[in-house]
């Protein structure tokens, strides 16, 4: 597995703030470090911060590869014109779309990336192996790994390891409400497996495209 250090963010500013995010006690629009994010105001940042978690992974992506950190929100402006994302006349969010993401990041940053569908996790740990890396589709409730989800699927992680001998993939979340949660998170493949939808986007490791 590769040891290199993976930089981390939340899609939260305060990563240290996210449990009041996550139970209500907190507005996300109070979050003191809200302008970080590259929203125009609070408003702007509360509302998207709940639909940001494919934007705070590919910030680390872009963080880890090419060693550039730029703002979710920026992030999510850019990928809203490719279609990533819609915003219904309601304020309603859908998104984040796979493919529009692909096209996004292919024109922007030159990245070769797919959309995985039914696709089990032991066929993605191979391709890990090979240096590329995975933004999974898992349930929000990873971050506490002993209950059972309701479903599977509703949030993307970034997973960039694979321990062949414990047999567990490793990821950062960026909605983890504990530094435990939050990065390097080692689950093993079953476990994981219980959360996973079986879909996700693989980013190809630059050299390793064909």
């Amino acid at each position: 597995m590769n040891m290199v250090t993976v930089p981390y963010f939340s899609q939260w500013e305060s990563r240290q703030l996210v449990p009041d995010f996550l139970s209500g006690k907190l507005h996300p629009a109070d979050d003191p470090l809200w302008y970080l994010s590259g929203a125009s105001d609070r408003d702007e940042y509360a509302q998207w911060s709940f639909h940001i978690c494919g934007m705070a992974c590919l910030k680390m992506l872009l963080a880890h590869w090419q060693h550039r950190i730029i703002p979710t929100i920026d992030l999510m402006k850019q990928c809203r014109d490719y279609g990533g994302y819609v915003v219904s006349e309601d304020g309603t969010i859908k998104g984040l779309y796979y493919r529009p993401f692909v096209s996004f990041i292919g024109d922007k940053f030159g990245l070769q990336a797919e959309v995985k569908e039914h696709t089990p996790i032991e066929e993605i740990v191979e391709l890990l192996d090979q240096g590329h890396v995975y933004i999974a589709s898992v349930h929000p409730s990873i971050r506490t790994p002993e209950v059972t989800p309701p479903k599977q699927g509703g949030h993307l992680v970034y997973v960039f390891g694979w321990n062949a001998q414990r047999q567990e993939v490793v990821f950062h979340n960026p909605s983890g409400h504990t530094p435990a949660s939050q990065e390097n998170v080692h689950l093993s493949l079953e476990v994981f497996a219980r959360f996973y939808a079986k879909r996700g986007i693989l980013i190809k490791a630059p050299g390793l495209s064909n």
